[in-house]
Order: structure tokens, then C-alpha cells, then sequence
């Protein structure tokens, strides 16, 4: 899961987009630059089956559907080639990873004890989270095939049994590894409003918050490849989410929510309330674990991380239905799209960006300029990249392991030892983007930890509003 998600990470991504359309090389060796011709092959695919009813798009559609290729080949869990080394040959990344962390080393490799891991399934074989699902509909045939894979048997219009009902043998299989909060933070970074303002100033529609728009002086020439790409970008608006069904959706997953005029008549029907008061409870405990477990005098109790692992996954699991199967690789390939633009080389000219400071991917300076500009919050866009990075990873962990029958704290030990780096770096960016310490003393600040972080962000930006 860890190597999924840096798999769709934005500079494989940019990687991807280089090698496909201006003659960049493919990655060091490894399962990224073996999967890029896989990418190549889905994105021929669906070129031939993605078209938009706009003159002078082909540009922008090429782009979206490169990106579709690209986040479906990398979401798999079970994409092959397998997202770690299988190799016995060692060192290598994943057992110095392991080692660094006093985790055992599988004598037999990764890849016997992954298969070991998975549970048999109608011939195949799945996540044993998936394997419970399954006991509970026994009398739900498997459907082998989506409905646009069914082809005619004998020549004729007659189709297979399994391709009218039945549980998607593929969605039990190799089920994608994303999290709708990698969006919500980026939302919450100003990723999409950043590209938002871009589009009303390409329009020459003004601010309705300035008089004086502070994007008056941002001209695009029609020389430039990104002004027609920003054209079909615009256009496609309408086959694009809408911030209301992403914060909808925020709000079904996690509990979490936007807050601003976009958002104002906001009426969920379901919610998860309890959802960030047991994530921050679980990386408090995390922390207490870690304090005992450097202490090599102590045997540390990964009991109570046991039990905050179960009661998270509880509430991740209530929330897994309706759009969750579509929406959040929806949010994540349109998201994909607006990092490019923005990383593109022109905002270098179009933004007043900070050269000197060091960004891990390109697209950022130009956010955390547009923020400048706008107004909004100061904090730095790299905190909200982080806690979407390291809370899918952590999310994805809990979401899709067999927590709810675990009675045994030797998996909680080796979950919180695994993940340690997210797990204090989610907590770190947390307290850079909101101002709470989530490892702090539960009686200094529980009203905060379990305070929605829109409301948190509201109040800062308010804070800085009134010193500026």
C-alpha cells in the first residue's frame, strides 16, 4: 500500500506524461518503469473511447484520458507487476525498510508471504477484508465480466449468465488502493481554488471578492501549448465534480467537510461523526506506543492501538458505499490534471513564484504564489500535500485490513512500527496546517481534536486576516 501510493505520486505522474508525450526516459528499474508500457496500452484504449463534443479540445482530451491510464494501472493492489521487490536477492528497498524499523524480514520473500496473506476466492484470491464481505452474500454469483467486456456468444446477441448479476469478480480481486482524503486535503490546500481563479481571469471574468482583480495582468498568449489546454479544460467544466458532491463525499468517508459559499446549504444524509475524534485518538495512542517502544527497558503494550485500529476501521467500513467505488478516483484524476497545469513551465512566468524554496513537486510554488495573491491562508500548500500523502497511506492500511476479528497485538505492533514515518509526519503537517498537536495531552486540547480542521482553518486565516 505505501508503494501504491507513491506509485501515484505526481512525480510518476509528470514522469508518465513526459516519457508519453515529449520524449522523456523511463525510471530507474523497478515495478514503475515496468508498468509504463502497461499505461501506454490502457491509455490507447481509452482515447478511442474518450471524446468530447467541443472544437479544438483534442489537446486537453488526450491529457485526460493519459491521466485515466495512468491512475487506474497504479491503483491495484494486486497490479502486476507487484508494487515491492519480490526478489530474494537482498538488500533491497523494501527489506531495508522493514529492517530500519525492527520488523521481521520474510525468510521466504514478500511475494510468497503476500500470496500467503490472501485469502482463495471462486479460483482467485482477495483481501481477507474482502473475503468476510463475501461469506455475508453466499447466494450472490460472481460476475466475471463488466457489462462493456461482455462480447456475443456464437456470433449472436445471447451474453454469458455472469454478465447480467453478481458481485464484480474484479472489484474483489484487485480492489484500488485510494483515499478520498489524499482530495480533501488538496482541497483544503487551495489546489482547486488556485485553478479556479485561473479560469475566471482566462475568461475575463473578474473576482467578485476584489475590485481590483490581483490576476488583472495574467495574459496568455495562444502561441503556448497550455492556452488550449486551458481552453478544453474549460469547456469540459460540466463533465467535471462539482464541489458539492466532493464535499458530500468528505463528509459520507470521513465526516469531514468544506466550509465557504460553495458550500453553504449543505444537508448530508449520512455522516461520520465519529471519524476524527478515533483517527486522532489512534495517533495518540501511536505516539504513547512509540515512547514505550524506543524505551528498550520496557516491553511496550500495542494493545491500545489494536483497539483504535478496530474501532477506526468500524467507521471507514460504515462509509464504504454508494460513490465510494467511483468518486474518489474521479477526484483524483481531475486533481492529477490540475498539478500539471499548474506545473506546467509558463505559470513560472505568469505567477510571481519563489525560486529559492524547495518544493518536492513543481505545481506547488505556483498554489502557495496564487495564495499570496488571493489572500488566503499562508500556510504552505507542502503541509496539506503531506497530510493527504501520509493519510491515505495510513487510511488504506486500516480500511482494507482484517481489523474487526484481531484480538492478538502482534499486527497492531508491527502496523505502528511500519508506519511510523506517517504516522508522525501526519501529525506533524497537522499541527503546521491547523495549529492543534495531536500528540499532546488529551486534557490540554480535546474540544480541538475533534473540531472539524475547515473550522480550524477558518479561524486561523480570520487570526491572520486581522494581524495583517
Amino acid at each position: 500500500m505505501r508503494n501504491s501510493t507513491e506509485a501515484l505520486s505526481f512525480n510518476n505522474y509528470l514522469g508518465f506524461m513526459d516519457w508519453i508525450f515529449c520524449g522523456g526516459k523511463l525510471p530507474p528499474a523497478g515495478f514503475e518503469s515496468e508498468r509504463f508500457p502497461v499505461k501506454k496500452e490502457e491509455y490507447k484504449h481509452l482515447i478511442s473511447k474518450r471524446f468530447l463534443p467541443f472544437s479544438d479540445s483534442d489537446a486537453y482530451r488526450v491529457i485526460k484520458a493519459a491521466t485515466e491510464a495512468f491512475v487506474m494501472v497504479n491503483c491495484g493492489v494486486q497490479q502486476s507487476p507487484l508494487p515491492f521487490d519480490p526478489d530474494l536477492n537482498r538488500p533491497n528497498r523494501d527489506d531495508a525498510y522493514l529492517d530500519r524499523r525492527d520488523l521481521p524480514i520474510p525468510i521466504s520473500g514478500l511475494k510468497t508471504n503476500f500470496e500467503k496473506y490472501l485469502v482463495p476466492l471462486n479460483g482467485k484470491k482477495t483481501l481477507p477484508y474482502l473475503a468476510v464481505i463475501r461469506r455475508k452474500l453466499p447466494d450472490i454469483p460472481i460476475k466475471s465480466t463488466a457489462f462493456e467486456d461482455a462480447v456475443p456468444v456464437n456470433g449472436e446477441m445471447d451474453r454469458e449468465m455472469d454478465n447480467c448479476f453478481g458481485l464484480l469478480q474484479e472489484k474483489l480481486e484487485n480492489p484500488c488502493l485510494l483515499e478520498l482524503i489524499w482530495s480533501y486535503w488538496h482541497e483544503e490546500g487551495m489546489l482547486v481554488q488556485s485553478m479556479n481563479a485561473i479560469t475566471l481571469r482566462f475568461q475575463n471574468i473578474r473576482s467578485p471578492a476584489f475590485t481590483q482583480d490581483p490576476l488583472a495582468n495574467l495574459e496568455m498568449e495562444p502561441l503556448r501549448p497550455l492556452n488550449n489546454l486551458l481552453w478544453g479544460y474549460i469547456q469540459d467544466e460540466q463533465h467535471r465534480l462539482t464541489v458539492g458532491r466532493r464535499n458530500n463525499e468528505y463528509d459520507h468517508h470521513y465526516g469531514l467537510r468544506l466550509e465557504g459559499k460553495a458550500v453553504k446549504n449543505f444537508r448530508p444524509v449520512d455522516t461520520r461523526s465519529k471519524f476524527l475524534e478515533a483517527f486522532h485518538n489512534l495517533l495518540r495512542l501511536c505516539t504513547v506506543f512509540y515512547k514505550q517502544d524506543d524505551d528498550t527497558t520496557v516491553k511496550a503494550d500495542a494493545f491500545p492501538v489494536l483497539n483504535g485500529l478496530k474501532e477506526v476501521h468500524l467507521i471507514l467500513s460504515q462509509g464504504a458505499h454508494n460513490q465510494f467505488g467511483d468518486l474518489p478516483s474521479t477526484a483524483r484524476i481531475e486533481m492529477l490534471m490540475q498539478q500539471w497545469l499548474l506545473a506546467r513551465p509558463e505559470f513560472r512566468e505568469y505567477l510571481p513564484t519563489r525560486i529559492m524554496v524547495a518544493y518536492p513537486e513543481p505545481w506547488m510554488d505556483r498554489v502557495d504564489a496564487m495564495k499570496k495573491l488571493q489572500g488566503w491562508t499562508d500556510t504552505s500548500v507542502l503541509h496539506f500535500r503531506n497530510l493527504g500523502m501520509f493519510g491515505e497511506q495510513l487510511l488504506l492500511s486500516i480500511r482494507w485490513g482484517h481489523w474487526s476479528d484481531e484480538f492478538e497485538p502482534v499486527k497492531a505492533l508491527n502496523w505502528a512500527r511500519f508506519f511510523r514515518p506517517q504516522v508522525q509526519g501526519y501529525i506533524h503537517a497537522y499541527r503546521a496546517a491547523t495549529g492543534v498537536d495531536l500528540s499532546a495531552d488529551p486534557s490540554v486540547n480535546a474540544h480541538l481534536d475533534s473540531m472539524l480542521p475547515s473550522v480550524l482553518l477558518q479561524k486561523r486565516l480570520a487570526s491572520q486576516q486581522r494581524v495583517g
